[in-house]
C-alpha cells in the first residue's frame, strides 16, 4: 500500500499532505489488509502512463498474497521445475527461472507453466541476462529454442550493450505487455556492474520507462517509486559459498538496503521441506517488507 502511495505522490496523482495523512490513517487504524478494498481503489488510480502496467500488477499481487518473494527455480528438469511451481505457487509473487539449464524443455512446458503462473497469480521471470546488440537480442527474445516472450512476464539485461539491447527488447516485448528488469548491481564477489555503471543503468531505465519496470540490485539504486527492486543472494543467515556468491538476510535486503523484492534459491531449493522453507522467506521478508514500510 505504501509503495503504491510513492507512486501516486512521484506521479502528481496526490499530493504530499494526502499522502501522510493516508498513511496515518492507515498506520492508526490498522486498516491495513490483504485484498481490502482501499488497496484496490488506490492500485487502480495508477495509470499506465504513471508506472507500468506489469509493476503496478506485481505490487497487487504482494499485497495481495503478502508476499515479496521470489523463488529462484534453478533445477534442470521440467517436471521438477512444474512440480516446484504448484507446491511453492501460493507463497510466491515471482517465479524466477532459467530454461537454458532444463534438459527437457519443450514449449508445452511454458504453456503448462503459464497455467500453474494463472492459478496461483504469480509472475514468470527468466533470467536470461541479455547481453547483446539490439537486433540479436530481439531475435533471441522473440524466437529460437525458448520463444521467451511467449510466456515470460519479465526478462533482464546487462547494460554494458547500450541502450540499443533495451529498444531491442522493447520492440518485442511491450506491444506483449512484457516488463524488463536491468541488472544495475549483482550479489557476486568481485561484480564490476558498481560505481558509474549502476547510475548509467538507472539513467538507461528512466530513459525507457515504458518497458524497464526496474532493476536487479543489492541495494535500492533509485528513490524513483515507480521501479521495483530485486535482491538475490538472500539466505536467512549470512554467509557465501566457493563460488563467489554473497548471501545476505530479508531484513537487512529489504529494510536496510531498501529493496523490494527478495530472490531466493538455495535456501529453499536444498530445503528438507520446500514448502516449510518458502513459508519462512514469505514470512520473514513480509514482515521485513511492512517493517520498512511502516518507518517511511
Amino acid at each position: 500500500m505504501f509503495k503504491l502511495l510513492d507512486v501516486l505522490l512521484a506521479a502528481g496523482r496526490i499530493d504530499g499532505p494526502t499522502a501522510e495523512s493516508v498513511r496515518r490513517f492507515i498506520q492508526d487504524n490498522n486498516t491495513f489488509r490483504s485484498g481490502s478494498d482501499s488497496l484496490t481503489v488506490v492500485a487502480d488510480v495508477v495509470s499506465s502512463s504513471d508506472v507500468h502496467p506489469l509493476a503496478c500488477k506485481l505490487l497487487k499481487i504482494m499485497e495481495e498474497k503478502q508476499s515479496n518473494l521470489c523463488v529462484s527455480a534453478d533445477v534442470t528438469s521440467g517436471e521438477e521445475l512444474l512440480r516446484l511451481a504448484e507446491s511453492l505457487g501460493p507463497k510466491i509473487c515471482v517465479l524466477k527461472t532459467h530454461v537454458d539449464i532444463l534438459k527437457d524443455f519443450t514449449l508445452d512446458f511454458s504453456q503448462k507453466l503459464q497455467a500453474v503462473a494463472d492459478q496461483h497469480n504469480f509472475l514468470i521471470f527468466e533470467d536470461r541476462k541479455f547481453a547483446d546488440i539490439g537486433n540479436t537480442v530481439k531475435h533471441q527474445y522473440e524466437g529460437g529454442v525458448y520463444q521467451i516472450s511467449s510466456w515470460s512476464h519479465i526478462v533482464n539485461a546487462h547494460a554494458v550493450p547500450g541502450p540499443g539491447v533495451v529498444r531491442g527488447l522493447s520492440a518485442v516485448g511491450k506491444p506483449l505487455g512484457r516488463g524488463c528488469l536491468l541488472i544495475a548491481q549483482m550479489s557476486s564477489s568481485g561484480s564490476l556492474a558498481t560505481g558509474g555503471y549502476t547510475t548509467a543503468a538507472v539513467q538507461m531505465a528512466e530513459e525507457h520507462s515504458d518497458f524497464v519496470m526496474g532493476f536487479i540490485c543489492c541495494s535500492k539504486v533509485t528513490q524513483n517509486p515507480q521501479f521495483i527492486h530485486m535482491t538475490p543472494g538472500v539466505q536467512l543467515e549470512t554467509g557465501g559459498d566457493a563460488l563467489g556468491q554473497q548471501y545476505a538476510t530479508p531484513e537487512d535486503v529489504i529494510c536496510r538496503r531498501g529493496s523490494d523484492i527478495i530472490i531466493v534459491g538455495r535456501g529453499i531449493l536444498e530445503a528438507s521441506d520446500r514448502l516449510k522453507a518458502a513459508e519462512s522467506y514469505r514470512r520473514a521478508g513480509w514482515d521485513a517488507y511492512m517493517k520498512a514500510r511502516s518507518s517511511q
